[in-house]
């Protein structure tokens, strides 16, 4: 209920509580008083200095079920299955805002920099390389039903992922509540189709005369990529599992509309990838068990390993059935990582480290939603894929790219907890075992980074070349290009919209004692 315009000592008594700026529905700006705001969202203000301008929709069911479907491991891991075997099979800011907690304030700006464009990078190209295999997906499930006379071509995959990502783009212009709706059923039918597909292949693999030894999955080894020794050929097969299990902090970019964001989203992150460990190594056994012969499958007219493992096994009715799953499920998988995409784009901007911050800071009061972000987002995730039109080979790279620069912006963070011990422990944290795992994190990161950046085939031509390092030395020349232009004059890391506490100075857009009566006198009113 609002209170009629207060006396102005009322008024600044009031204010040295602390107060943020809140968007209402009809799109006005009001400010709320600290003290008058419910428990989730006054710590979230307090704490972080961020004003909430979006609502906590999501609870401990459909926040899991984020974090699963970030993952997608049915899909991810049919769309990426072709590196391991080419290889050697044996059968809202997150984690940038995380700097400005971990580092001394000298360090903030130049890391949280670095650390946010990173992030930005890989969101965008794991985005870009799921609507890729996803069109990849429903077009082999179409070439599937001509029974190969149709082969899709490089042009048309490109168009198709065109016109998905702008469904993507669609659905992440509605509200969080249908987000949260949409989200909370995924991970039923997920593992739904994990299961069912996992029995079928078992089951009818022998009468297809597809199936394999023990033996053969845990021991055999076919090399194929021209690398040796064998081992070393092996490790490149890490890139479906590395691209499968990345971008699992996007659960982080939505805690502005999680309900009690310390628990639930650290709970969630930490089930899903449990989840993700077991049961996408389970599957990837289930499909060695069934796949046939490597080479035959590697010849696929579809170029989907996995798809054509469904029709070898299960025929033309159960290829297209599963295919198709694996074809919304990953679409799925683009609905939840643009989500995240977008708020990260919200909350950089809301820290000006992009440019034309204050254009994609914009709300849409009819869905919440920071709809200029998502719009953005979109037009990026089709232009880095537009690559494929003159070089198919490079878009390897935006799957590559993807895995590198997520993993080091989360190793980032982690190297400052360890060298600047800044680091205050929340609700849900790791004991005794959380600086090994940290130690051993950042190890494995610099390990397979390695990796991921050499060519995956030998002998290196343009047709084999890994163009990922091309992207990550890219967007690295821009951001710094960007931070000696104007990043290095204005910008001191994440800025602080709401502080409680009288007396207490601010920078950037804070709301000081002055200001609140300024914006209060305009509008007339408090919310009570």
């Amino acid at each position: 209920m609002a209170d009629q315009l207060a006396p102005a000592d009322v008024r600044r008594r009031k204010s040295s509580v602390g107060a943020v700026e809140m968007q209402g529905p009809n799109g006005t700006v009001k400010t709320v008083m600290l003290e008058d705001m419910n428990a989730e969202d006054r710590l979230l203000a307090e704490q972080f200095g961020y004003k909430p301008v979006m609502k906590r929709e999501f609870g401990y069911l459909s926040t899991f079920s984020f974090a699963v479907s970030i993952s997608g491991l049915f899909s991810t891991v049919a769309t990426t299955f072709s590196y391991p075997l080419y290889a050697a099979y044996p059968t809202c800011g997150g984690l940038y805002y995380t700097i400005s907690r971990t580092t001394p304030k000298a360090w903030v700006p130049s890391l949280s920099w670095v650390t946010g464009w990173l992030n930005l990078l890989g969101q965008v190209a794991g985005v870009a390389s799921s609507e890729w295999g996803a069109a990849s997906l429903i077009l082999a499930a179409a070439s599937m039903g001509t029974d190969f006379a149709y082969v899709p071509s490089v042009g048309q995959t490109v168009g198709v992922m065109a016109g998905l990502t702008v469904i993507t783009g669609l659905v992440n212009s509605l509200s969080t509540y249908w987000m949260e709706k949409m989200t909370k059923t995924y991970v039923i039918f997920h593992v739904l189709v994990l299961v069912t597909c996992s029995i079928a292949l078992l089951a009818l693999s022998h009468r297809a005369g597809t199936n394999h030894t023990a033996k053969y999955v845990f021991t055999d080894v076919d090399n194929t990529s021209g690398w040796t020794p064998t081992g070393w050929s092996f490790l490149f097969g890490f890139l479906s599992v590395s691209w499968t299990m990345t971008d699992y902090d996007a659960t982080a970019h939505i805690t502005e509309e999680i309900k009690n964001p310390e628990l639930k989203a650290p709970w969630a992150i930490s089930m899903a990838m449990l989840f993700t460990y077991v049961a996408g190594w389970l599957f990837n056994i289930v499909l060695c068990f069934c796949m046939g012969d490597i080479a035959d499958i590697l010849a696929s007219p579809m170029e989907q390993p996995v798809a054509q493992i469904f029709y070898d096994v299960l025929g033309k009715g159960g290829g297209i059935t599963f295919t198709v799953c694996a074809f919304f499920i990953i679409k799925f998988v683009t609905f939840t990582a643009m989500q995240a995409l977008g708020r990260t784009v919200f909350a950089f901007s809301r820290d000006q480290l992009v440019p034309f911050s204050s254009v994609w800071v914009k709300i849409l009061p009819l869905t919440g939603t920071p709809i200029l972000a998502v719009w953005v987002s979109v037009f990026f995730c089709i232009a880095i894929n537009l690559i494929g039109l003159g070089s198919y080979t490079a878009i390897a790279g935006v799957f590559n790219v993807c895995a590198i620069a997520l993993d080091w912006s989360y190793c980032i963070p982690i190297v400052c907890k360890l060298c600047f011990g800044k680091f205050e422990r929340g609700p849900w944290h790791l004991g005794k075992w959380s600086t090994p795992i940290n130690v051993w994190a950042c190890l494995w990161t610099l390990f397979v980074s390695i990796i991921f950046v050499m060519p995956t085939a030998l002998p290196v031509s343009a047709e084999s070349m890994n163009y990922a390092i091309v992207y990550l030395g890219g967007i690295l020349f821009f951001s710094l290009v960007y931070w000696f232009i104007r990043g290095k004059k204005f910008y001191t890391g994440p800025l602080i919209e709401a502080q409680p506490g009288e007396g207490d100075s601010q920078q950037s857009r804070s709301s000081n004692e002055e200001e609140i009566n300024r914006k209060t006198e305009k509008e007339g009113q408090v919310i009570a």
